[in-house]
């Protein structure tokens, strides 16, 4: 089930509006098969993993609860039934309320064993964005941030380039390329005319663009190669929004900024998840990046805390 997890987790931001999943075949003691869903409209990880393998007899382990109803592709519960699996391992069962347990119990019907539950919790998270999407028609929202040690996302004259190094940019567009849409609001267009792209060789596909408020449309994001890709909602009803978006098959969203777009995200109580990146500077009344003071220290846990000491160079 580890290795099926492993597999699962390469689809992720790959596989919207479906989820993540991931199947290993097993007889013997020995792997002979296993598959992970790249896309949404290509088979399913339990397709590929029973492809091209003598499954007569054999165990296999999948991420998430076989699906057992048409949709862009057949139910993988009849494939693994006409295969002649003899025992299936779930981690995690679908979600949604018309599907839930019924895979399980069409399976157990056919006379296959069926066990689920295990790394339960570590398939459920895998597919945070799909099980609330699924069950409320709402995206998950990721609030993303770097700031400053004295808690500053610009200098007073609004310069926020960098804030921080460029590792953890790279993993602030890891986080891009795993979500279906970044999210800013029109102050940070207008200001900094941002690409809002997968950048630094990650591959994938291009996450929408969604601009909040109202702003000229000559920004770089309405006129550049994605522009189709870009979603402006004059408004600042952001739960609106999120239905809409929702309604759009957008299980995920990365809100990006600025303070006052987070700050509006959080009072209405839309945030699921954060990222805030710290970096060691002290910007306090800096008119440029360039000007910030840089501590060199370490972080030290307290109890749930965090503690940031070091030297001021």
């Amino acid at each position: 089930m580890r290795r099926a997890l492993a597999l699962a987790r390469r689809g992720l931001g790959r596989t919207s509006p479906n989820p993540a999943v991931g199947a290993v075949l097993v007889r013997g003691g020995r792997v002979i098969g296993e598959g992970w869903h790249r896309r949404a409209g290509e088979p399913h990880a339990e397709i590929l993993a029973l492809r091209g393998a003598n499954a007569r007899g054999a165990t296999l382990y999948v991420t998430l609860e076989p699906c057992c109803t048409h949709g862009r592709t057949p139910p993988c519960t009849d494939a693994i039934i006409a295969a002649g699996v003899r025992r299936v391992v779930v981690a995690a069962t679908d979600p949604n309320p018309k599907h839930r347990g019924r895979g399980l119990r069409l399976l157990r019907r056919a006379g296959i064993r069926v066990e689920s539950g295990l790394f339960a919790e570590e398939a459920t998270a895998l597919n945070s964005a799909f099980n609330k999407w699924i069950v409320a028609g709402m995206p998950l929202v990721v609030a993303k941030a770097a700031l400053s040690l004295d808690g500053r996302m610009a200098t007073r004259t609004g310069d926020s380039k960098w804030i921080t190094s460029e590792a953890a940019r790279r993993q602030a567009h890891k986080l891009r390329a795993q979500v279906d849409a970044i999210m800013v609001g029109a102050k940070t267009v207008m200001r900094d005319n941002p690409q809002l792209t997968v950048r630094y060789g990650l591959r994938g596909k291009q996450p929408w663009r969604v601009v909040v408020g109202r702003c000229p449309r000559t920004a770089r994001i309405f006129t550049d190669a994605y522009r189709e890709r870009t979603l402006h909602f004059p408004t600042r009803n952001l739960r609106w929004v999120l239905r809409k978006l929702g309604q759009m098959g957008i299980t995920s969203v990365l809100i990006e900024g600025g303070p006052t777009l987070l700050a509006a995200a959080f009072d209405a109580g839309l945030v699921d998840k954060v990222a805030f990146f710290y970096a060691p500077k002290v910007i306090a009344g800096a008119a440029r990046m360039a000007e910030a003071t840089t501590v060199e220290g370490r972080w030290r846990r307290i109890g749930s805390e965090m503690l940031f000491e070091g030297d001021v160079k």
